[in-house]
């Protein structure tokens, strides 16, 4: 079990304890801070605070134990990966098409969180406290491109931001039947999940 420890400072008071700590802990987002202190993981000057709304008092030494995270539900495989970029942060990967990003009814095995859970085994330091990548978007099974998982929070978040903000810039090459009339241009149409088949939009 780590701990993370910070004093308040005056420009602190009054804040929210979980907005609080989602700022100034390094690694842990403001949800994830939210559940520690209804944990009972968090004192402020040696007491339990088990409120995530508890106003924050400057000069006090807020500590916050970080339970080693827990085994994901999905078992790692051992499948290859075609591995672009990686550090102690994050992994950037080209997916096939094929291969299933997250288990799901259908296809609980042989999925990008199973070949990632079993290629970062020892890396992962804890997502939302489950020893997992962190993956912040995703590709349909039959579509191939690059992506990016993160192997720590503080990564998760920022990646998150990212895609949150659409800072990140995708381009998308598919095949089609025919030259399509016109050859550039914006399609604006409701989309909704098709009622006879659930895999269709």
């Amino acid at each position: 079990m780590s701990m993370i420890v910070i004093t308040s400072e005056a420009a602190d008071a009054g804040q929210r304890l979980d907005a609080f700590l989602g700022a100034r802990a390094e690694g842990i987002s403001r949800s994830r801070a939210k559940s520690l202190i209804e944990e009972g993981a968090v004192t402020v000057g040696g007491a339990v605070e088990t409120n995530p709304r508890a106003p924050v008092k400057a000069g006090l030494v807020y500590a916050v134990a970080l339970p080693p995270p827990v085994p994901a539900a999905p078992q790692p495989e051992n499948i290859p990966l075609d591995i672009l970029f990686e550090d102690e942060h994050l992994i950037i990967l080209n997916k096939p098409a094929g291969l299933a990003v997250h288990p799901a009814p259908g296809s609980e095995t042989g999925t990008l969180v199973n070949a990632l859970l079993h290629h970062c085994q020892g890396q992962l330091s804890g997502i939302g406290g489950v020893e997992r990548p962190g993956i912040v978007h995703r590709l349909d099974k039959l579509t191939s491109g690059v992506m990016v998982a993160a192997k720590t929070e503080a990564a998760h978040t920022g990646l998150a931001a990212l895609f949150e903000r659409h800072d990140i810039d995708r381009l998308y090459r598919a095949i089609t039947r025919g030259a399509p009339r016109p050859l550039s241009g914006t399609i604006e149409a409701a989309i909704a999940r098709s009622e006879s088949d659930r895999k269709k939009m």
